[in-house]
C-alpha cells in the first residue's frame, strides 16, 4: 500500500498488474478509499469488466463521473472539458481486454487535465508514455516449515483464509492444531486471494487437511464463489481461462509448452525446449515477453540475468492444455535432453574458474534437474540416460547438495540399469564418494570394489583411478592407514597417467598429503599440498583448493604451528562461504575450536564446538568417525573445560548452539561488526544494481552478522518482514545462504 501511494504521489498513471485472482481490484479499492482526502474532486471508480466494446470505454468513464451531456459531442470531448481543471483520481478497473481503448483514452485525458491521476488495474500494462507499472504480488505465506507458532496471523494469506473460513463456519479459528496445514494450503495456492477465498468456503464441508489432499485437481475443487461477483471470479478455472483467452494463439501454445518446466527457467531453455517447426526461437522469445506483459509469467532478475516462472496455479492450467497426447511426451523428452546436456557441460567445466557460476546455475535449475532425472527413471528405455545424468552431477552431489539426496537418485538409477557400461562405473564411484561423506564407508567400499571390477573389464582407466583414490580415502577415514597409503599412492600415479588436469588429480594430491602427514611424513604432505595449490591456482579452481587448505591446516596442527593453521582455516572458510560445501565448513569451525582451546580461550572454544556439533547434525557421522579428528576434539573439550570450568563452558556452549550457520561462519572469521556507511554499501556494484535501497540496507546488516531478530530490531520492522527481505535478496542474487550475501558484500567493499 505505502509503495503504491508513493508511486501515485510521483506519477500520474500507475497500473497495477498481475495474474487473475492476485488481488489487483482489491488493492485498487483499498487505495481508492485511503486516498479520498488527497483529491479535492474525489476518487472515481470505473468498472470495465463487463464491457466488450472499445467504443464504450469513454461512455463508461463519463457515466461513472455522472456526466449527463445532451449534445452530440463525442464522450471523449465531454471528458476532456470536464476534467481539464479537476484534481481527482480515476480508478479504471479491469482494463486488459480493452487495453488499446483504455490506453488511448488515458493518454488523451492526462494530456488535457494536468491535475488528473489515474490508477488502472490490468493483467497487462497499458503501454503508454508516463505509465508506472506495479506488479501486485501474491499474499505473503511462510516458506516451507518456517511458520513460528503464534505468528500465523502475520501472514496475509493465512489471515484471509481465517476470515473467509470463519464467515462460513464460525467455529473455525487459526491455532496450533491447524496453522501449519493452513500455511501449506495457502502456499499450494500461491498466495492468490481468489483461490484462498474459494478454498475457505469449503470449510463448511471439509477439514483443512481434506482440502489440501484434494488440491491435485484444484480447478475442479475450487468452483464455488460469490454469486454476486464477476462470472470469471466465481471459479478459479474461469479466472485463468479469462487470461488464456486474452493471449494470442502463439502465446497460448507457448503457455502450454512452458508448463513442462516445474520451476524457473531462462530464455535459452525456453527456446531449446519449446521451439519447433511451428514455433521459431524468435517467436518463443516474443511469446515469453508477451506472457510477462500479460502477467502469466513472472520475471525475476538474478545475477545471471532474467529468469521466468509460473505460479503453480497458472502452470497447471497450461499443463492441462497439453493433454495426454504425444505433445507432452515429446516436450518432456526435449526438456530432459536440454538438462542432460547442461549437466554434462557443467561436469566438463567444473575444474576451472567458473565453479561458482555453475553451482548457482544448477541451484536455480534444481527443480528441472530433478524432473529430468525422474523422466529418465520412470520412462521405459531411459534408465541408461538416468545413470549418465546422475553420474554427471557427481560434483553437485558432493560439493553443493545433500549426499543423501544424491544417493537416493543414484541407487534408483543403478537398480534400473545393471548392464556393464562406463555410465555405470561413474555412477558407482559417485555413489561411493557420497557414502564416504556420510561416514558409511562399508557401503562405499562395496560400491568402489564393484566399480573397480567393472572398470577393468571395460578398460575404463578414469574410473579405475577414481575408484582407487576413493577406496584409499575410505580406508583413511576408517583409520586404516596401512591400507590407505598404498591405495592413494597408486591412485595419484593413475590420475597423473590420465594426462589432464582435473579435480580428481587435485583431490588425489591432498588426500595423499593427509595420509602421509598422519604416518609422520609431514614434509611430503606439505610438498603434495604445494603441488595441489599450484595446480588449482593455474586453473582458477576453488573447491579443491579449499579442501587442500583444510589438509594444510591439519598438517600445521600436527606441527604445532597454530598461526599458519588459523590462516589456512580462515582462507578456506572465505572460499566455502561462496561455494557452501557444508562438510568443509563444519571441519574448519571444529578445527578453529581446537586452536582456541590450545590458546587457553575456553569460552570461545566452547562456542565453536557447539557450532561444529550443530553443523554436523545433518551431515552424518560426527567428524566422519575419523579417530584422529575425534581424539583432537576430545582434547579440545577437556582443555576448554579446564580453562573456564564446567558452568562457564556450558553457558558458552549454549551461546554457540543458538547461532545460525551464517552467523557461525562470520564469527569464526572474526569479521568486524561495526556499521558501514550507506554510501559505502552502495559502492557494492552487484548489490547496488539488483537490490532496492531497503534490501541493500538489510544485506549490509546480514554481512555484519546480525540475526533476523536483530535486523528487525535495528530497522524497527517485524521479524517476518526482515525474513521476507532476506528471501528476496537471496532470490535476486541467486544465492542459497546468507553467507553468500555477506561474502559478496565484503568482497565488493574491498573492491
Amino acid at each position: 500500500m505505502a509503495e503504491v501511494k508513493g508511486l501515485l504521489s510521483r506519477a500520474r498513471l500507475v497500473t497495477l498488474t498481475g495474474p487473475g485472482g492476485v488481488g489487483k481490484s482489491r488493492l485498487a479499492l483499498r487505495l481508492a478509499e485511503d486516498l479520498r482526502r488527497a483529491f479535492p474532486d474525489g476518487v472515481w471508480l470505473v468498472k470495465l469488466a463487463e464491457l466488450d466494446d472499445d467504443s464504450l470505454v469513454a461512455r463508461a468513464v463519463a457515466s461513472s463521473l455522472q456526466l449527463r451531456d445532451r449534445t452530440a459531442r463525442a464522450p471523449e470531448d465531454v471528458l476532456v472539458d470536464h476534467l481539464a481543471d479537476k484534481q481527482l483520481l480515476l480508478v479504471l478497473d479491469n482494463c486488459e481486454h480493452l487495453r488499446d481503448a483504455c490506453g488511448y483514452l488515458v493518454a488523451t485525458l492526462l494530456e488535457a487535465a494536468p491535475k488528473l491521476h489515474v490508477l488502472a488495474t490490468s493483467r497487462e500494462p497499458l503501454m503508454i508514455g508516463g505509465e508506472h507499472i506495479w506488479q501486485v504480488p501474491p499474499m505473503s505465506v511462510p516458506t516451507d516449515n518456517t511458520l513460528v507458532q503464534g505468528t500465523a496471523r502475520e501472514y496475509e494469506a493465512l489471515k484471509l483464509f481465517e476470515d473467509r473460513a470463519s464467515a462460513v463456519n464460525p467455529e473455525f479459528t487459526l491455532g496450533p492444531d491447524n496453522e501449519q496445514t493452513v500455511a501449506r494450503l495457502c502456499g499450494r495456492l500461491d498466495g492468490l486471494p481468489l483461490a484462498i477465498e474459494l478454498a475457505a468456503v469449503l470449510i463448511r464441508a471439509l477439514s483443512v487437511e481434506q482440502i489440501l489432499v484434494r488440491l491435485k485437481d484444484r480447478y475442479r475443487l475450487l468452483t464455488e464463489g460469490k454469486r454476486a461477483g464477476l462470472s470469471r471470479h466465481q471459479t478459479l478455472r474461469a479466472a485463468v481461462e479469462w487470461s488464456f483467452d486474452l493471449c494470442t494463439q502463439q502465446e497460448q501454445v507457448l503457455w502450454s509448452r512452458l508448463s513442462v518446466f516445474p520451476g524457473e527457467f531462462d530464455i535459452e531453455a525456453a527456446q531449446q525446449v519449446c521451439a519447433d517447426d511451428g514455433l521459431s526461437p524468435d517467436e518463443v522469445f516474443m511469446g515469453v515477453v508477451g506472457l510477462v506483459e500479460k502477467s502469466i509469467l513472472i520475471r525475476e532478475q538474478h545475477h545471471v540475468g532474467s529468469r521466468y516462472r509460473f505460479l503453480s496455479t497458472i502452470r497447471d492450467f497450461g499443463h492441462e492444455q497439453l493433454g495426454t497426447n504425444g505433445a507432452l511426451a515429446a516436450l518432456r523428452r526435449k526438456h530432459r535432453d536440454y538438462y542432460l546436456n547442461l549437466v554434462e557441460q557443467a561436469d566438463a567445466n567444473w575444474f576451472g574458474p567458473h565453479q561458482l557460476q555453475w553451482f548457482s546455475r544448477l541451484q536455480l535449475d534444481q527443480a528441472s534437474l530433478w524432473a529430468a532425472l525422474e523422466y529418465c527413471l520412470t520412462e521405459p528405455g531411459e534408465a541408461r540416460a538416468g545413470l549418465r545424468m546422475a553420474g554427471a552431477l557427481w560434483f553437485y552431489w558432493v560439493a553443493c547438495s545433500s549426499p543423501q539426496e544424491g544417493r537416493e537418485w543414484l541407487d534408483r538409477a543403478l537398480t534400473l540399469d545393471l548392464q556393464p557400461s562406463q555410465e555405470r562405473t561413474k555412477a558407482l564411484w559417485t555413489n561411493g564418494y557420497l557414502a564416504i561423506r556420510q561416514g558409511d564407508t562399508g557401503a562405499a567400499l562395496s560400491m568402489l570394489n564393484e566399480c573397480s571390477r567393472l572398470a577393468r573389464a571395460l578398460d575404463d582407466r578414469a574410473a579405475l583411478a577414481h575408484a582407487a583414490q576413493l577406496s584409499g580415502h575410505a580406508e583413511l577415514v576408517s583409520n586404516n592407514l596401512t591400507q590407505a597409503v598404498p591405495l592413494l599412492e597408486q591412485a595419484l600415479s593413475q590420475e597423473r597417467a590420465l594426462g589432464r588436469p582435473s579435480t580428481h588429480l587435485a583431490t588425489a594430491l591432498f588426500r595423499l598429503a593427509l595420509a602421509r602427514c598422519l604416518t609422520g611424513d609431514a614434509d611430503r604432505g606439505l610438498t603434495l599440498c604445494q603441488e595441489c595449490e599450484k595446480l588449482c591456482r593455474a586453473h582458477g579452481e576453488q573447491w579443491s583448493r579449499s579442501w587442500m587448505l583444510w589438509i594444510l591446516a591439519v598438517i600445521r596442527w600436527t606441527q604445532g604451528d597454530l598461526q599458519h593453521m588459523t590462516d589456512h582455516l580462515r582462507e578456506c572458510l572465505r572460499i566455502e562461504r561462496s561455494l557452501s560445501d557444508p562438510l568443509n565448513i563444519a571441519l574448519c569451525v571444529e578445527a578453529l575450536a581446537w586452536v582456541e582451546a590450545r590458546n587457553g580461550n575456553g569460552e570461545r572454544a566452547a562456542e565453536l564446538l557447539a557450532a561444529s556439533h550443530k553443523l554436523w547434525r545433518p551431515l552424518g557421522e560426527y567428524l566422519l568417525g575419523f579417530h584422529h579428528y575425534l581424539d583432537w576434539h576430545d582434547q579440545c573439550e577437556a582443555h576448554a573445560r579446564r580453562a573456564v570450568g564446567d558452568k562457564t563452558f556450558e553457558a558458552s556452549y549454549q551461546r554457540g548452539a543458538d547461532h545460525t550457520v551464517d552467523e557461525i561462519v562470520v564469527r569464526a572469521l572474526n569479521e568486524k561488526t561495526a556499521a558501514v556507511s550507506g554510501s559505502q554499501a552502495e559502492s557494492a556494484a552487484g548489490i547496488h544494481t539488483l537490490l532496492t535501497p531497503r534490501e541493500r540496507e538489510v544485506a549490509q546488516l546480514v554481512a555484519q552478522g546480525l540475526s533476523n531478530k536483530e535486523i528487525a530490531a535495528h530497522l524497527a520492522i517485524k521479524r517476518r518482514t526482515a525474513e521476507s527481505h532476506i528471501e528476496h535478496i537471496l532470490t535476486k542474487l541467486g544465492f542459497t545462504s546468507r553467507g553468500r550475501i555477506a561474502a559478496l558484500f565484503w568482497e565488493q567493499q574491498r573492491g
